[in-house]
């Protein structure tokens, strides 16, 4: 090799070196971050506004005990069944367009839900937000994993997006709470217009389009029976939790099992699988999303129902409400923020075991729970509850999405997502159905008419509704009645929760032994679509 060449061979290497500094660091990237962190904001808001919504809308429309656990839950079979189909597509068309697709048809199906007039309409609306939110999640973290290649910075960048979803479980609350003291309750749906509208005005022009260069065709046969599967099988088991097991119960976790037997052994012949089945054989991927399944399963019927035990039960307003429910959302973002530095300073299955393992500590002391327990003991659960969960959830998705190359992160993200949404499913079923079932069992006092003692025991709703249709004194007994069977079935359901999380943290401390997060700054891949002004004049940080 001749002087020349040696000169031109080191010049060649530090334009490569430049360049991926270039690609890595630009600015540019974290604006990108900011259009997902709205959509983020979007699904979370949405989420937690609901509950809130519930008395009210429990009062206008008048739903059985079992249509209010499905206009809860819904939405997350529907979004559970599809997630996987969605990351995959987005791997396939480009996550960008199918994020942006996603955003305007919620913000089209949130006015169908802001003006439903019906229990079967607001069940409907709810399971087609589903179908728009599927696209939305797997999308944002796809993303995220192609824009940042510096492990540190999407570190920082998964604890951005985690915190979003924390502070829109804070701003839902909060906002709701507003708008239902103010307006019906059908407004808290369209908070998410504006929101969708900005998400796809600057989403068009900042965020960058990626997805798998080869991919291969679509399989709608595995779509299906990834539909089929999960929802079947989440619907078998909270009938069952509900009512006990019945023929058409069975039969519904049959075909479920068929189903996802048939989608686990197409995804192993095909060619090119909706989601490649080898990922699980990674021993951190599949601890990390385990313990998302089990955290949010622990978690979600006492999220379900904490709106309802302070309005109804601790007669709160609900903007009163929103705002108790903030330390959950600060402690969430806070350790969000922090969690990978922690991870790696310490070590992954050290913060996520320990995360949980608080998380499930505070959780039992709910046990404890009456109807006038004090708002410190009430805040400071909160606040455990949302740093425990945002260590855990945040290093999770980072390792989650540090396991897969590139371009299967849509699939990736969608079984980190789907592992959360099946546990959120699948928590609200069965122990909705604790609180559900003890609820139901309150003596009803003497003399009170049956059908006002019918729909007290739908709901709790329907028993504050109730009583003020029967003589004063009975009234303050049927409401008196149901609030401590309301109680007692909550405190049960959270002492089943704690068991789960602990458990939860338990196989997390064995199942990530050894895990680490990643240090060093990858090579991005070429682009996959036309350059982005507004984040390069080159191209855009794939």
């Amino acid at each position: 090799m001749t002087g020349t060449d040696r000169t031109a061979k080191v010049a060649t290497g530090k334009a490569k070196a430049t360049e991926l500094t270039d690609v890595t660091h630009r600015p540019g990237r974290w604006l990108a971050l900011s259009v997902l962190v709205l959509a983020v904001l979007l699904v979370a808001v949405d989420a937690t506004v609901l509950g809130l919504a519930t008395p009210f809308l429990s009062e206008d429309l008048k739903p059985s005990g079992t249509q209010l656990l499905w206009i809860g839950d819904i939405y997350s079979f529907v979004i559970a069944g599809l997630l996987v189909s969605m990351g995959s597509l987005g791997d396939r068309i480009g996550r960008k367009k199918l994020l942006l697709t996603g955003a305007v048809a919620f913000g089209a199906v949130s006015v169908i839900n802001a003006y439903a007039t019906s229990p079967e309409m607001m069940i409907v609306a709810r399971a087609l937000l589903g179908v728009a939110g599927a696209t939305l999640m797997p999308a944002t973290l796809a993303l995220i994993r192609n824009i940042f290649h510096d492990p540190r910075e999407r570190s920082v960048a998964i604890g951005i997006w985690g915190a979003a979803a924390s502070a829109g479980a804070a701003v839902g609350p909060v906002v709701g709470g507003f708008l239902l003291e103010h307006f019906w309750w059908g407004s808290v749906f369209l908070i998410n217009l504006p929101v969708m509208a900005v998400l796809v005005i600057v989403g068009v022009r900042l965020l960058p389009e990626s997805k798998n260069p080869a991919p291969g065709p679509w399989d709608l046969t595995s779509v299906v029976l990834s539909l089929v599967g999960i929802v079947g099988i989440v619907y078998a088991v909270k009938e069952a939790a509900a009512y006990g097991l019945r023929w058409d119960i069975a039969a519904a976790a049959v075909i479920g099992g068929v189903a996802l037997t048939g989608f686990v052994r197409r995804q192993l012949r095909i060619r090119h699988p909706l989601l490649d089945m080898r990922l699980f054989r990674n021993r951190g991927f599949s601890g990390a999303v385990l313990a998302d399944l089990l955290t949010i399963f622990g978690l979600s019927g006492l999220v379900f129902f904490l709106s309802q035990y302070l309005q109804l039960v601790q007669g709160r307003g609900p903007l009163e409400a929103g705002l108790a429910e903030l330390p959950a959302a600060v402690g969430a973002v806070t350790a969000g923020l922090l969690a990978g530095r922690a991870a790696r300073r310490f070590s992954v299955r050290l913060v996520v075991a320990g995360g949980l393992a608080g998380v499930g500590l505070a959780t039992a002391a709910l046990v404890a729970l009456t109807e006038h327990t004090g708002y410190p003991m009430l805040g400071a659960v909160l606040l455990v509850v949302g740093v425990g969960a945002g260590f855990s959830f945040t290093v999770t998705a980072d390792v989650i999405l540090s396991s897969v190359p590139k371009e299967q992160a849509g699939a990736a993200s969608a079984v980190s997502e789907t592992a959360y949404e099946l546990g959120a499913a699948l928590g609200i079923a069965l122990l909705g159905s604790i609180v559900t079932g003890v609820y139901r069992g309150f003596p009803t006092p003497r003399d009170v008419p049956a059908g006002a003692a019918d729909a007290a025991h739908e709901s709790l709703g329907g028993a504050v509704e109730a009583a003020g249709t029967v003589p004063a004194h009975q009234a303050a007994e049927l409401v008196a009645a149901a609030r401590e069977a309301f109680v007692e079935g909550l405190s049960i359901a959270a002492g089943a929760g704690a068991a789960v999380l602990l458990a939860a943290s338990v196989a997390a401390w064995f199942l990530l032994r050894g895990q680490k997060l990643a240090d060093h700054t990858e090579t991005p891949a070429a682009p996959s679509g036309p350059p982005v002004p507004a984040l390069t004049s080159e191209r855009p940080p794939l």
